[in-house]
């Protein structure tokens, strides 16, 4: 097989068709997404996680965190490889992205958010907000929102997957759970037990899937970006059994350690139809019964004309990277001139005998000397550039040290509640943009709940029955005193 070749896959893609997807185009946009679109969402991942490599027997790291990357080779570069550490130079990395991505997550939800039912009937509303709390319990409850919004703070968006549990035992989304619930005429008749039944049943029936975006990728509809004719997701399974290690080429004889297998699967999901793949085989595939993709897609921060949002950690990383590099100078800087060093001119063995108190060296060479040099001196620029690129950073996330708690003395004495939201009034606002999509989102998602329960005849609901509100906790409350 041809390198050119190596990632085409063999789909049967009959159902497909009427949609314009065929296996050719199918392979070339899951060759882009894994060529083009995975490497730059891993490194968004990188730099929020900046996570350490694996450690040595010692307790050390194989190598440097994973934002040094970004760092130019004059400090990550070791030019003398038989030569000492000491000319090697100092790495410093503080990781001033992963905290203002939480403190922006922390403010979205102080508090669980409150879903109440906009149906006019006051049981219909109680049975609603029942089945629903069961439901999200069942999948996380809070943290389902609270990784979502840290999956779209990261990577610009995230997707909620509504599956339903079939018989067999396979979440297949849109499938209907196929047993009769009970007769939709009796309506608002329903005893709390019943509801109570149904919200058990529900929430062990639906499962909502959190979809990252490095694992899934939409196809659009030619005419309108906005509408999603085919969604594929793919992702690596491991399975429960080992294979064997394969020789490395140093050592024909020795082979790796047993490994787990992995299964490439890959899904495919349209308004009609779904399958599921398997190593390049075809195990799955059903109706649509709800008769759409039971997606729903929420971007972090509008971009217009794109289905992916803006990710609150690309524009962090340049000066994330900047940052970096300055540390490591200033610890270089320090290392450098915090310690007091010698030079002995005309001093015989004066490298044999350690500088200290009480040494003494003797010769009869009239031009001897002794200098020292070094110690530590300040660098005003350096400071400055260093505050000038945290500020920066500040402006271009919008959260300030003040929403993580420090409070520093430069922005006054804050004595009143209105005195902190004018300090993050920037904060403020860009969590009031995030909620609105987020909201906007779980409004859709409650929806579709209720249209595959009443799909599957677990519980019947009107349109108009299935819409819901969404109230956000302040996380600066109001003080009433």
């Amino acid at each position: 097989m041809t390198a050119s070749r190596r990632w085409r896959l063999s789909f049967q893609l009959e159902p497909f068709a009427p949609l314009g997807i065929d296996e050719t185009l199918l392979n070339v946009l899951i060759h882009e997404h894994e060529a083009g679109t995975q490497p730059r969402l891993s490194r968004l991942w990188r730099y929020y996680r900046n996570w350490l490599s694996e450690p040595t027997i010692e307790g050390g790291s194989t190598s440097a965190p994973a934002q040094c990357v970004g760092l130019p080779a004059r400090l990550t570069e070791i030019y003398q490889l038989l030569r000492d550490d000491r000319y090697q130079r100092e790495v410093v990395v503080e990781n001033d992205i992963m905290w203002r991505v939480h403190a922006l997550i922390d403010f979205m939800f102080p508090e669980p958010v409150r879903i109440l039912s906009r149906a006019s009937d006051p049981e219909t509303q109680a049975a609603i907000e029942t089945i629903l709390e069961a439901v999200i319990r069942a999948n996380g409850g809070p943290i389902l929102w609270q990784t979502a919004a840290l999956l779209a703070a990261i990577y610009g968006h995230v997707d909620f997957l509504l599956r339903v549990e079939t018989p067999n035992g396979l979440n297949i989304p849109g499938q209907a759970g196929g047993a009769a619930g009970r007769d939709p005429s009796l309506g608002d008749a329903w005893s709390k037990t019943m509801i109570d039944a149904a919200a058990e049943r529900s929430a062990a029936m639906l499962a909502i899937e959190t979809v990252e975006a490095p694992r899934a990728f939409p196809i659009l509809n030619p005419d309108d970006f906005r509408k999603v004719d085919c969604y594929v997701i793919r992702f690596a399974r491991s399975s429960r059994s080992t294979m064997k290690g394969a020789s490395s080429q140093e050592s024909p004889g020795v082979r790796e350690p047993l490994k787990m297998q992995q299964a490439a699967v890959t899904e495919i999901l349209s308004g009609e139809h779904w399958q599921r793949y398997e190593n390049d085989e075809l195990v799955a595939e059903g109706r649509n019964t709800l008769g759409r993709i039971p997606l729903v897609h929420i971007q972090n921060l509008p971009q217009p004309f794109h289905y992916s949002g803006l990710s609150d950690v690309e524009p962090l990383i340049p000066l994330q990277d900047e940052l970096n590099t300055r540390l490591s100078d200033r610890a270089n800087r320090v290392t450098m001139q915090s310690f007091r060093m010698w030079l002995g001119k005309g001093i015989d063995g004066f490298t044999d005998r350690p500088v200290g108190p009480g040494q003494m060296w003797v010769t009869d060479n009239p031009d001897a000397s002794i200098e020292s040099f070094g110690g530590d001196s300040e660098s005003p620029s350096e400071e400055a550039h260093i505050q000038e690129l945290r500020d920066a950073m500040d402006r271009a996330s919008g959260v300030t040290p003040a929403a993580a708690g420090h409070i520093e003395s430069r922005i006054g004495n804050l004595t009143s509640e209105n005195a902190m939201r004018v300090s993050l009034i920037g904060l403020i606002n860009k969590v009031k943009r995030k909620r609105e999509h987020f909201g906007h989102g779980i409004v859709q998602l409650c929806q579709m709940i209720f249209e595959a329960l009443d799909s599957a005849g677990v519980y019947h609901t009107d349109p108009s029955d299935r819409l819901v509100e969404v109230h956000w906790a302040d996380a600066l409350p109001i003080d009433g005193t």
